[in-house]
């Protein structure tokens, strides 16, 4: 391949759009952010990290916590995540939500990617999280305007439409979905993050603050990538004729190829716990602050190989394919490999419906306060 390939589909969109916080030294080699993310006297930053009181820390998401109190809740939900977790309790529900939603397709004859894959995505997480009172059908579209509500910048009266929204729409969240799952569970707990929430003596608030954490994380995300990758195989026809002969250890390789050009995460800030006197970034003051620029360590030729920017799933051997896609360290992401095989599954089974083709491709917008891309009114259709 020639050096000057460049595959990438939201990279433009990225580098007009993408902003560093004043003060955060950037990194951007694979070996570097490796070693930062996984240093132990560096601390969680960014998405408000400085203004969260973490005073207790069992009524804190794990997000924002560091050093003992996060590894003993990361301990605490590594279950929830385990293969043997996604293999035993997760996939019938991928596996049930992707069939329904297909079927709804080919009845219709046409769907849009973004509607459906968060649909999908709300299944999964509601069964992680123990939302079991709700309809994921009922649920996914009062989420979506919530989170769409929670992350903007927009100013003057579009602002306080939004404030709002978002009042309104987490009341509702709440009250239809949360409290009746909470009443449910304190009676009869499961393996969930509400029965381990309650077991540790949360408030309602907490525990509502822990399922929108886990909404943004599981939802979101996941919505992007499915609708990134049958992107790319819908205009590829010979990735998609791979894809399809493949078995899963080679289908979770071209994911991961995806999202390594494709990161939806394009930013990590961490900050120093103490005076570093020796990183791979100079000396560091105790509070300095520092931004793994994921988008340029994925594409680091070090770690990646030639032609950084081109599709390369054979790549992926020797690394697991992950490469920073997920974070490292203790905060990397807990719900990767549910990620993985929910997008597997679903892409799996969207490419075996007869006739399907992308008649109109995603529009391409920028979250500026999750520094993310979205994708919006991808149109598939099928043979009826």
């Amino acid at each position: 391949m020639e050096a000057q390939v460049d595959e990438r589909k939201s990279a433009a969109l990225a580098e007009a759009n993408l902003r560093v916080e004043d003060g955060a030294q950037k990194v951007t080699t694979f070996a570097a952010a490796r070693e930062m993310l996984r240093h132990t006297q560096v601390l969680q930053d960014g998405a408000g990290a400085d203004e969260v009181d973490v005073g207790d820390p069992e009524q804190v998401p794990v997000f924002y916590l560091d050093g003992k109190p996060h590894k003993t809740r990361r301990a605490a939900i590594a279950r929830f995540f385990t293969p043997r977790a996604i293999s035993e309790r997760y996939q019938a529900v991928m596996e049930a939500t992707t069939d329904r939603l297909l079927a709804d397709f080919r009845a219709r004859g046409e769907a849009r990617l973004d509607e459906i894959s968060f649909e999908l995505a709300v299944a999964v997480a509601s069964k992680i999280v123990g939302l079991s009172q709700s309809d994921p059908q009922d649920m996914a579209p009062r989420i979506a305007v919530l989170l769409r509500a929670s992350f903007t910048n927009a100013k003057g009266l579009a602002r306080w439409k939004n404030l709002l929204l978002r009042s309104w729409y987490g009341y509702r969240f709440y009250v239809k979905d949360v409290r009746p799952a909470v009443r449910v569970r304190r009676e009869e707990p499961g393996e969930d993050i509400i029965s381990q929430c309650l077991a540790k003596g949360y408030s309602d608030k907490a525990i509502m603050i822990e399922c929108m954490t886990y909404a943004t994380a599981g939802m979101v995300t996941t919505r992007e990538f499915i609708v990134m990758v049958a992107w790319y195989m819908f205009e590829r026809d010979e990735l998609r004729a791979d894809f399809l002969a493949a078995d899963e250890e080679r289908q979770f390789a071209i994911l991961l190829e995806i999202l390594r050009l494709e990161p939806i995460a394009a930013l990590l800030y961490r900050r120093s716990a103490q005076d570093l006197p020796e990183t791979c970034l100079g000396a560091l003051r105790e509070g300095a602050r520092f931004v793994v620029d994921m988008r340029a360590v994925n594409a680091d030729e070090a770690a990646v190989g030639a032609c950084p920017h081109a599709l390369d799933p054979d790549r992926a051997k020797g690394q697991q394919g992950t490469f920073m896609s997920f974070g490292d360290g203790a905060h990397h992401c807990p719900g990767w490999q549910v990620a993985l095989h929910e997008t597997r599954i679903f892409i799996d089974r969207l490419l075996r419906v007869p006739g399907v083709a992308m008649v109109k491709p995603p529009e391409m917008l920028w979250n500026a306060p999750l520094m993310s891309y979205e994708l919006r009114d991808a149109q598939v259709r099928c043979t009826p």
